[in-house]
């Protein structure tokens, strides 16, 4: 586990936007060593100055079948699985080839603030079907989906599992999904990144592993999220129908070209021989989502927190510190530690901050110690 003044010497966003004396505890990514198979693997290829443009890579879609099968029983189709930069920019990529200019797309607030960003930048109007909240429980409006589909909407951006909330949706409420999409004749857009960071006792349904959602659905994930490895740039886009394949087709050839060839090897290594070192993360990553109620508990008594299913991510109800809308930026200035802001998942979500607990217990209490103060 790296202490905190080793971390503070690293390159990455989460290191430099702030200065020195703010604990970073916002952006998604952890502060773990990459599985030393994959670094290997790089090390390698920089040694031979193996570094030009990517290439054909059947291992990507190999090793992501292989992970597939073992993690969550399913077998996906190796030649529809196609490389991408990120899977910000596959998600793009695919609404774009499949929308007209105005088209609406429902999102289901709180969710993973860059999905606002995708869908401006395409142009696009964003309609929510916002989570039903009830007690401890997050879980998807499909009332309201419904109604969005039948007002038009062309086009479901689903966050599964859920960020930030945590939560893994059930196979009933993807089904009733997929119903609903072929009901409405609408594409449904499965965001799966968190998906291999599932916990123990709980079980995640790929989309596409559902027969009724291939007809219209299409998944974009990567290694990236769960291995540690953002900054490598490599994704797929993954179809199980003939006719979706093919209807994807119009996007730009340079969709494969702009991913990375160390990040498309990295993806591949991890998905295929990765599970040892991901099993010793989700052990980890299982003591620290528990340390933080704990450590609410007992510095932060009335805020409100569930343990999440699945991820590195506390999404957490700090009403009680009665500071606004504003929460994050205060507590950037008066207490030195950076969470995202719950405004940046939905409007209404003032009073949550979304924690990143991929990290030492030591700094999950520090970070605890400054909000409680």
């Amino acid at each position: 586990m790296r202490d905190l003044a080793e971390l503070q010497k690293l390159h990455s966003s989460k290191w430099l936007r702030y200065a020195s004396d703010v604990l970073p505890m916002h952006v998604a990514e952890m502060d773990f060593e990459v599985d030393p198979g994959v670094r290997e693997v790089l090390s390698e290829m920089v040694a031979k100055s193996d570094l030009g443009y990517l290439g054909p890579i059947p291992e990507v879609a190999e090793a992501f079948a292989g992970f597939a099968r073992r993690h969550w029983g399913w077998m996906p189709d190796v030649t529809q699985v196609r490389m991408t930069t990120d899977v910000g920019v596959g998600v793009v990529e695919v609404i774009r080839a499949l929308s007209k200019p105005g088209d609406k797309v429902i999102i289901n607030s709180p969710v993973y603030h860059s999905f606002y960003m995708w869908l401006d930048e395409l142009k696009l109007t964003t309609v929510d079907a916002p989570l039903i909240h009830e007690g401890d429980d997050w879980r998807l409006d499909l009332a309201a989906i419904e109604a969005q589909f039948a007002a038009g909407a062309r086009f479901i951006l689903l966050s599964s599992p859920h960020n930030p909330v945590g939560r893994i949706h059930t196979l009933a409420e993807l089904t009733a999904i997929a119903e609903l999409s072929n009901k409405h004749n609408a594409y449904v857009i499965s965001d799966e990144i968190h998906a291999p960071l599932t916990y123990a006792g709980q079980k995640f349904i790929p989309y596409l592993s559902i027969p009724a959602a291939q007809r219209l659905g299409v998944t974009v994930t990567s290694s990236s999220k769960a291995f540690n490895f953002a900054g490598l740039k490599a994704a797929i886009i993954v179809t199980q129908n003939q006719e979706m394949f093919e209807e994807l087709s119009v996007m730009p050839e340079a969709n494969h070209w702009r991913a990375s060839l160390l990040g498309g090897f990295a993806m591949a290594k991890a998905f295929s021989d990765g599970d040892k070192w991901l099993t010793e993360t989700m052990t980890q990553l299982d003591h620290n989502r528990k340390l933080v109620k704990e450590l609410l508990a007992k510095y932060l008594p009335d805020a409100k927190y569930v343990i999440p299913q699945n991820s590195y991510l506390a999404w957490i109800d700090i009403s009680c510190l009665e500071l606004g809308d504003n929460a994050s930026e205060l507590l950037i200035e008066n207490q030195k530690v950076a969470f995202n802001p719950g405004t940046e998942f939905g409007d209404q979500y003032g009073a949550y901050i979304r924690l990143n607990f991929a990290t030492s217990p030591e700094i999950i209490e520090e970070g605890i110690k400054r909000l409680a103060s």
